[in-house]
């Protein structure tokens, strides 16, 4: 029988000041008693601000009702898990953050961690507000079928009773030909009424797409800044040139979601033990502006699913939180401005996505 081990008095200082997770302890009267320096730097508040504010007050006020409900669970000493809520930083940016909470009754306190989650709330938030988009366009759809199955069905008829006055033996050279100018006039009105319900579609489907100068280092920039704890748990490294082409007429929205999805995607997909490597460049060669996005993660074998790629629900390395929507919204960002993505990539030796925008 090995020797028991004796027990080693740890430290636990060290592993609540070098936790990149946001660590707290906070006093059943509402106020923060411990706070490590992740937690600082995220909320961007200095210690004696956090401590002489009640939390409640740093909570998103649209947030605070239901965060006040669980914690009076956590005072009637009932651990709080998988709570998420809002807080609003010194910057004013809002948060999301994913709560851990274990309340001890006798000391009158409560341990928590806090994860930031707001990356993945923004792309659960386009994946909805794309869906409901699909929606909305698949509905025109059935609409538009609705509206010229009934409203051609006469022209159709009418075309189809003119064709067979043609076929009788009995008409003469003029009757045929007049009959021949009204199949003309049917078929002219009916491409005219298929034109005008298209050209609606096409009206209603693009009012809302919003095409402007967009300048790629500032939506960078500003992605970064929502994904900052995700980016600096990987480690992940940027190497970023605009300088060919500082920026494109496109989308805002848009572009933001393809540097999201394509960043956030790299960062999770990357090979086991290796940082993050993103490169990122634009250039403009003959009039024709293009941006490539290279990354030194698990990447995917080409002949055998590179024409799935941009599919919906599509998923190639067996991720759980893996959705297999997000190269489907780049791609239908992309293309839907008139643009194109091409991607090459070999297993284990990265991915490069190659966008080329509508001149």
């Amino acid at each position: 029988m090995p020797e028991a081990v004796a027990p080693v008095n740890i430290q636990l200082d060290p592993f609540f000041d070098l936790s990149m997770d946001s660590l707290c302890v906070a006093g059943f009267d509402g106020y923060f008693r411990k706070v490590n320096p992740a937690f600082v730097k995220l909320l961007g508040y200095s210690e004696e601000e956090l401590f002489s504010t009640l939390i409640s007050d740093f909570i998103y006020e649209e947030d605070r009702e239901i965060t006040a409900s669980h914690r009076e669970s956590l005072l009637k000493s009932k651990p709080l898990v998988n709570f998420e809520n809002r807080y609003i930083c010194k910057s004013g940016e809002l948060i999301w953050l994913h709560w851990t909470s274990i309340p001890i009754p006798d000391e009158q306190l409560v341990y928590a961690i806090a994860k930031n989650v707001t990356h993945k709330k923004n792309l659960e938030s386009e994946r909805v507000s794309h869906v409901a988009h699909l929606s909305q366009i698949n509905q025109k759809l059935k609409q538009l079928n609705y509206t010229t199955s009934h409203d051609l069905r006469s022209p159709v008829n009418n075309l189809l009773y003119l064709v067979d006055i043609l076929g009788l033996e009995e008409n003469n050279k003029e009757e045929t030909a007049k009959i021949l100018d009204y199949i003309k006039l049917s078929a002219e009105g009916l491409k005219t009424t298929l034109d005008s319900y298209v050209d609606a579609l096409k009206e209603n489907e693009e009012v809302s797409i919003r095409i402007e100068e967009v300048c790629f280092d500032q939506v960078f920039q500003k992605v970064k800044s929502s994904i900052s704890s995700l980016i600096e748990d990987s480690k992940a490294k940027f190497f970023l040139d605009f300088s060919a082409l500082e920026s494109v007429r496109f989308n805002t929205s848009y572009m933001e979601s393809i540097f999201l999805n394509l960043i956030t995607n790299s960062i999770k997909y990357a090979k086991p033990h290796v940082f993050p490597e993103i490169r990122i460049t634009t250039n403009q060669v003959n009039g024709e502006s293009s941006f490539v996005f290279t990354d030194n993660g698990l990447g995917f074998d080409m002949d055998k699913v590179g024409h799935l790629v941009f599919n919906l629900n599509q998923r190639f390395h067996g991720t759980k939180d893996s959705k297999g929507v997000g190269l489907y919204l780049v791609h239908s960002h992309i293309t839907s401005l008139g643009g194109t993505i091409n991607v090459d990539s070999e297993v284990n030796k990265g991915s490069t996505f190659t966008i080329k925008f509508k001149s």
